[in-house]
């Protein structure tokens, strides 16, 4: 009977004495209330308050036991909640998937195939279109530079460009600028619009 009273006692004076656990336990309530009052929402909060809870039980030694427990744990769940702000901040929403479509790459084969029938095609073109079309393509020359080096005059430069251009669709089949870059086959295969 002794041990009982005894043992009674020494739980008694366990309740007696804070321990880190029972104020932790104990603050929840205003924690969260105070992540509903930062995030707006239950469901962040609920997260947030988790979050703190796991930072602050990692962190127990660095608490100092009789000093305002509810003040570090505000202080942890608000540092904790602008850490995430700012991260948010730094991450683009992309509910819609556009951004992330336009960031896809397409296999390289393509390209290198695009490549291999462009130089087939520019090939084909007579001399002086060529020269003109890369000149004015793919050198950057203007149409008087282009049309100064080539000594001719400037309308022709103009013409020459022109058919070769209209030489370059019809071999390659361009009919407009839904025929640059990947087909629509390809396009939905890397992008995975049905997942």
């Amino acid at each position: 009977m002794g041990e009982l009273v005894a043992a009674t006692r020494e739980v008694k004076s366990d309740a007696a004495t804070p321990s880190f656990k029972r104020e932790l336990l104990a603050t929840l309530p205003s924690l969260r209330a105070f992540a509903v009052s930062l995030s707006g929402k239950h469901d962040k909060a609920d997260d947030l308050v988790q979050d703190t809870v796991m930072k602050a039980w990692a962190k127990q030694s660095s608490f100092e036991m009789g000093t305002n427990i509810k003040a570090w744990l505000f202080t942890i769940l608000r540092n904790e909640f602008y850490s995430q702000m700012r991260k948010r901040g730094r991450e683009i929403q992309d509910s819609d998937g556009a951004f992330t479509e336009r960031m896809s790459v397409h296999p390289s084969q393509y390209g290198v195939m695009d490549l291999a029938d462009f130089k087939k095609a520019l090939d084909g073109l007579p001399d002086d279109q060529r020269e003109a079309v890369i000149l004015i393509g793919a050198s950057g020359f203007s149409y008087e530079e282009a049309a100064e080096i080539c000594q001719c005059a400037v309308g022709t430069m103009k013409s020459r460009v022109s058919r070769a251009r209209t030489r370059l669709q019809d071999v390659l089949k361009v009919s407009g600028e839904a025929d640059y870059g990947p087909d629509a086959v390809s396009t939905q295969v890397t992008t995975f619009p049905h997942l």
